[in-house]
């Protein structure tokens, strides 16, 4: 399998975390790619110009991140990161969408931040993301209580890669997830002492 990536997306993070929690990571090239460089031919890849995608043995091109790692569940026999069936599959793709829009709306909020020049920055906007980021990180603080470590599950690889990522941008975003959260913030910390997370940190180009 080829997997375009970048060193940076907390997406791509989630896509090699799960990997190398199934046992995958021997089977996957990693192709580093910046969907953003002038001149890229990534977009005949994914047309959508965004990593991560994956080219599988058989030729088929998949994304993004859930579709990605909803095959890799397909590759084995072992506990599934998204459960089959029943509420259980629900609540993991609940709370994984939960996590997924808080890295949406801070990536566009960093975007903002880091590419708009300052005076086109649009304060409306800014607290628009901010406020959606907020409200995230509270409804995931409430999740965490229900979070097993010791089990990893789209959900919590999700959650850990987008507030790791908000983590990773503090200097820049201003944002401290921690603050408030003690839930959230123990179970990111134990959560983080996997070998999957600790081999997927990002770094910075």
């Amino acid at each position: 399998m080829k997997l375009y990536y970048g060193t940076t997306s907390p997406y791509v993070r989630k896509v090699i975390v799960a990997g190398i929690e199934l046992g995958l990571d021997d089977q996957i090239e990693r192709v580093d790619t910046l969907p953003w460089e002038a001149g890229t031919k990534y977009g005949n890849v994914n047309p959508v110009g965004k990593v991560p995608a994956l080219v599988t043995d058989t030729g088929q091109t998949i994304y993004d991140s859930p579709v990605i790692i909803d095959y890799f569940d397909s590759l084995h026999d072992g506990a599934k990161l998204i459960p089959a069936s029943g509420p259980d599959r629900y609540e993991v793709l609940r709370i994984a969408a939960l996590a997924d829009g808080m890295m949406d709306a801070v990536i566009l909020l960093f975007s903002e931040l880091t590419r708009r020049p300052k005076e086109l920055h649009w304060d409306f906007w800014d607290d628009r993301m901010r406020n959606t980021v907020a409200r995230s990180l509270d409804a995931l603080e409430t999740d965490a209580a229900s979070f097993d470590p010791s089990k990893p599950d789209l959900g919590q690889i999700t959650t850990a890669c987008g507030v790791g990522w908000i983590e990773f941008r503090l200097e820049t975003l201003g944002i401290d997830f921690r603050d408030g959260r003690p839930t959230l913030s123990a179970w990111f910390d134990t959560f983080s002492a996997r070998e999957s997370m600790k081999n997927s940190m990002p770094k910075a180009h």
